[in-house]
């Protein structure tokens, strides 16, 4: 009979725990099945749904110790024991967390990179089109988007393409029949036609059938850096094959059984291969070009206010005309700059509708 007593009060103490857990799931089932159907055909809102979620668990969880037929005691001891796991997985997230802050302060101060500069870090390449807090966002030269954290950034040695100008380089192997003053003097011409200066080349390589040579070459303009690679070996093609050197291998050339007047160099045509309206830069790097664009109308209007702030403290004769023109300069700057930056969020929202 005692016993019979003892799970009867168990029970009936159990039972207002029970009808709360039993509230809390219903509570969460419906959220659940409004949220879904609420935000079901709009995708970015998938997070917000699942934070949503998680603290309303997290609620439930609590009111749930809160009902549970125990002392104050022990009551205190489950709150402080959930209290210890949230503040250890917070710990142990945070340290990633806070670490691409710091790394995002750091890229900020040093300045080493601006959106819409060429970076290679590790084995990524292309170009920055945003420079946020927990990360960097780059456009690889397929026109995909690549979100890098700040931490890598710091941690990867990070090359990155200066404003004024690049070396372009590009490699050969030709036979040892051909002189390498010779060939040095054709592939240096071939540079200059295809937009480079100061074209230098080395001998890389003195192989079992063939000499190894870079050629290379300032490339000023870098926003077409992709285009110049490209176009310095088509002129190093026209180049050798219009002085009668071939480009085959060597090991070839020596054993095939032909005449020694023989060559392997396509026959002169009167086709002049068209200009291409569309460079590749336009269509890889949009993003990364408006990013530019905004970040260089910022700097702009930076070195404005240097000038206004120089004149300021000019105490001998300031210059009010001087200053009037630096002033409508700069209003016609902040236009510029929000054209730009409306430009830019066109452009993010037509991306994502599309997506």
């Amino acid at each position: 009979m005692d016993i019979l007593n003892s799970f009867v009060t168990t029970v009936t103490n159990l039972v207002p725990t029970l009808g709360t857990a039993a509230a809390v799931v219903a509570i969460l089932a419906a959220m659940n099945w409004f949220l879904k159907r609420r935000w079901k055909d709009n995708a970015d809102l998938q997070f917000r749904f699942q934070l949503i979620m998680l603290a309303l668990t997290f609620a439930g969880m609590l009111v749930i110790i809160l009902a549970l037929p125990v002392n104050d005691a022990t009551r205190g001891q489950l709150l402080s024991l959930i209290g210890i796991l949230l503040s250890a997985a917070i710990a142990l997230s945070s340290t990633t967390f806070i670490g691409n802050i710091m790394a995002g302060i750091m890229l900020k101060a040093v300045r080493s990179a601006r959106p819409g500069d060429f970076i290679t870090v590790a084995e990524l390449t292309g170009r920055i089109t945003e420079m946020g807090l927990l990360h960097t966002e780059v456009q690889t030269e397929f026109r995909d988007l690549v979100t890098v954290p700040n931490m890598y950034m710091v941690t990867q040695p990070m090359q990155v393409v200066r404003a004024s100008g690049t070396i372009i380089t590009a490699e050969v192997s030709l036979g040892y029949d051909v002189s390498h003053v010779r060939a040095s003097k054709i592939l240096r011409e071939a540079a200059t036609r295809a937009g480079l200066s100061d074209a230098f080349v080395h001998v890389r390589q003195l192989g079992d059938f063939s000499v190894t040579y870079r050629i290379a070459g300032l490339l000023e303009d870098v926003k077409s850096l992709i285009s110049a690679r490209s176009g310095l070996r088509e002129a190093m093609l026209d180049a050798l094959h219009a002085n009668a050197i071939e480009i085959v291998s060597p090991n070839f050339m020596n054993t095939r059984a032909v005449a020694d007047d023989k060559h392997y160099i396509p026959e002169p045509t009167r086709e002049h291969t068209r200009e291409q309206k569309t460079l590749a830069e336009d269509v890889v790097f949009d993003k990364a070009e408006e990013a530019s664009s905004v970040e260089g109308i910022r700097k702009s209007i930076e070195l404005v206010d240097a000038e206004l702030l120089a004149l300021e403290n000019d105490n001998e004769d300031p210059d009010d005309s001087a200053r009037a023109k630096l002033e409508a300069r700069k209003s016609r700057l902040i236009e510029h700059l929000k054209l730009a930056e409306e430009r830019q969020k066109a452009a993010e929202l037509e991306e994502a509708t599309r997506s």
